[in-house]
């Protein structure tokens, strides 16, 4: 049996918000948690669910513990739901895969796991709220990392391009005038993840153990995904390595086909998922 303790928090509602969700398992704890720059404090309790719930083997029984009525009703009595279809949609579905039961706990009453995640949350909301980058007096400067621990850090990026489907079957081939496209993108993004802080001003330079890009080619979309990993064991996260990866790659990509495809179009550069230091592990797709 496993449980999950979700809450969320917003500064504005709108406004920035924040998410957590403690999972229990056999002595184990997790602690996960993640924040949005705009959004709403009933986005972010679904955002605290759905993550927890993706954190579950499919088949196993899963008690969700929430202090929010508006979460615990409609999936208990099936209400039917008028604002954030997409992210029901995403909780029905982890819900479906699972024997999940949805308990309602009264908010601020002194139970330590729901305290705890409320506390996760209204962090994650303040830190959406701050600019990291900028001092007390409002300046740009790059933030001091020295008295931080290294921890292992782990940050996974995508982005897509979309083309013509004439321009994806060469790249499949190998068949472009100047030469294997996937190939040449690749070693352009490990190169661009290991030089981010040279094209960043503020990010700081980071010993990399470990990058790799994958590439889907999607011949019902035409387009190509790019996935970056980025690995190390440092002060501070490697998300602008994982994100600076993909860009490079895509970029490249867009260079070696303009010749016969001056249409495509490089979309949903993204961080999916980061882990490692502070704010432990943040699961956005």
């Amino acid at each position: 049996m496993v449980e999950i303790y979700i809450d969320g928090s917003c500064m504005g509602n709108p406004g920035p918000g924040g998410w957590a969700a403690i999972l229990l398992r056999d002595g184990e704890r997790l602690e996960l948690k993640g924040s949005e720059p705009q959004t709403t404090s009933n986005r972010m309790e679904l955002m605290a669910a759905i993550n927890g719930l993706a954190h579950v083997p499919e088949g196993e029984e899963v008690t969700v513990y929430s202090d929010s009525q508006y979460l615990v009703k409609t999936m208990k009595a099936g209400q039917r739901r008028k604002k954030n279809l997409d992210l029901w949609q995403q909780l029905d579905k982890l819900s479906e895969a699972r024997k999940v039961s949805w308990v309602w706990l009264q908010g601020h009453a002194g139970h330590p796991e729901n305290e705890q995640a409320h506390q996760l949350a209204q962090e994650m909301a303040e830190r959406a709220q701050r600019p990291t980058h900028f001092d007390s007096t409002g300046r740009v400067h790059m933030v001091d990392v020295s008295e931080k621990g290294p921890t292992s850090r782990v940050a996974v990026a995508r982005g897509r391009i979309g083309m013509q489907p004439a321009t994806l079957e060469l790249i499949r081939r190998g068949e472009m005038a100047k030469g294997d496209v996937l190939a040449v993108a690749k070693i352009a993004g490990i190169l661009a993840a290991k030089r981010t802080h040279e094209l960043i001003p503020l990010c700081h330079p980071l010993q990399i153990s470990h990058i790799s890009l994958e590439f889907d080619l999607d011949e019902e979309k035409s387009e190509v995904e790019v996935a970056a990993t980025v690995r190390a064991t440092e002060r501070t996260g490697v998300e602008m390595e994982a994100l600076t990866a993909v860009a490079v790659s895509l970029l490249t990509i867009y260079d070696m086909c303009k010749a016969v495809d001056r249409g495509m179009k490089i979309q949903e550069i993204r961080l999916v998922r980061k882990s490692g230091g502070k704010s432990g592990e943040i699961v956005l797709e």
